[in-house]
């Protein structure tokens, strides 16, 4: 009795003090929070073909740019063979992030016969910064051989311009005063210390390997989310509502034990999800409903074959552990073939798509674990508490036959 009861308070304690903190914890996805969705498609070049390895490259460069904005939450994957999807959660300027995301940004610094002497790839870093003379400069440092470069370029151009562009834009054409030696340098010609610092963050993230343009631009207002994110919530807690009326209806005591289940199963779920630092999208919430209904599934499986074993006259106790043990292979079948499916879409799917099948194939791990498990050992405590033994308490809706009620009382 201590057993059962115990177990309960626990899981019901539990759930009431972490759930809403695992629950507001979990990164929100775009659809939930508002911000601005951006489509690109990398562009053939003569000078830089789109490859598989070039736009993953073009990924990490982008992600490292978002970074670097301080954004939080960004999600940014391929899709197909040439498109970039990128997920500014929060973000209400779509246009400031494309001009930082999207520039190819190739840094080039240039003598007065146009000659390319050195490029961002000489670069060791860039900070923005104001200068003793108030003006919004970014302050770049260049590698030890970058150094050895810029200093030969600027011995032989003493007294001429040296060029430095981004993406073919002029950014500054400084007059050479004398070699520069200490692999240091200023770039100007921004008009605000927030532009100084989006110059500052394409250099340091590198250029992009080829050339990328923006396919679409949509952007989803925090009102739009906040609506989705109350009607998603709305749904997951109607559903699980219901669930959790219907097991009591239709096994009582049994139901209740796998309602507690239930509970388990949703903390242990929403726990996975924050450590494994999962955004959660409105595709992921219904994979997690959809799990929940395996979950129940089991459980009903293991009912039924429960009732089974009491009718032809076993005791509580060993119907419980020969309904648990018949039920399993059918469970596990069930729940493989699901899985199967759920680890193909994770495979082949992209974007929302494997958002769901990620959460479904997660939800199907736990709820085996919650069914076979948590619910099996709570069903045992309390039949051990010998307080419910009428086996009506436990789904079975007919009465037993003499025989099996003699053959009952002979093993209980």
């Amino acid at each position: 009795m201590v057993k059962f009861f115990g177990a309960v308070i626990i899981i019901l304690a539990a759930f009431i003090t972490f759930i809403y903190p695992l629950a507001n914890s979990i990164k929100q996805g775009l659809d939930l929070q508002g911000g601005t969705h951006i489509v690109l498609e990398a562009v053939d070049t003569p000078d830089a073909p789109v490859t598989d390895d070039s736009l993953s490259r073009v990924v990490t460069i982008i992600e490292r740019r978002i970074n670097e904005m301080g954004l939080t939450e960004p999600i940014v994957q391929k899709e197909g063979a040439r498109r970039v999807i990128v997920e500014l959660p929060g973000e209400k300027d779509p246009q400031k992030a494309i001009e930082t995301i999207g520039k190819t940004a190739v840094l080039e610094f240039k003598d007065e016969s146009g000659a390319t002497r050195m490029t961002g790839k000489d670069l060791k870093t860039a900070k923005e910064q104001i200068d003793n003379g108030k003006k919004n400069v970014v302050a770049i440092e260049f590698t030890d051989e970058g150094a050895k470069k810029f200093a030969d370029l600027t011995a032989s151009n003493v007294g001429h311009q040296i060029s430095i562009l981004l993406d073919g834009q002029v950014l500054t054409s400084p007059v050479v005063n004398e070699a520069i030696t200490g692999g240091k340098a200023v770039i100007t010609g921004s008009k605000t210390l927030e532009d100084a610092k989006n110059l500052a963050i394409l250099l340091r993230s590198g250029a992009l390997p080829v050339k990328v343009q923006v396919l679409e631009v949509r952007t989803i207002g925090p009102s739009l989310g906040q609506d989705s994110k109350i009607k998603s919530e709305k749904a997951f807690a109607i559903g699980i509502v219901l669930i959790m009326i219907f097991l009591v209806a239709i096994y009582r005591v049994s139901g209740l034990v796998a309602n507690v289940a239930l509970l388990v199963y949703i903390m242990i779920l929403l726990a996975i999800l924050k450590y494994l630092n999962a955004t959660l999208t409105l595709p992921g919430i219904a994979g997690i409903i959809l799990s929940m209904g395996f979950a129940v599934d089991a459980n009903i499986l293991i009912f039924e074959r429960f009732k089974e074993e009491v009718l032809i006259g076993k005791s509580l106790r060993t119907s419980m552990e020969a309904g648990f043990r018949r039920a399993f292979s059918t469970i596990l079948d069930a729940n493989v073939s699901v899985m199967i499916a759920a680890i193909v879409l994770i495979v082949m799917g992209s974007g929302t798509v494997k958002g769901f099948a990620v959460n479904l194939a997660l939800g199907i791990i736990v709820s085996m674990f919650t069914a076979i498990l948590v619910s099996r050992s709570l069903l045992t405590w309390f039949i051990n508490t010998g307080l419910i033994t009428n086996p009506w308490f436990y789904g079975l809706n007919r009465k037993l036959t003499a025989e099996s009620e003699t053959k009952k009382g002979g093993r209980s």
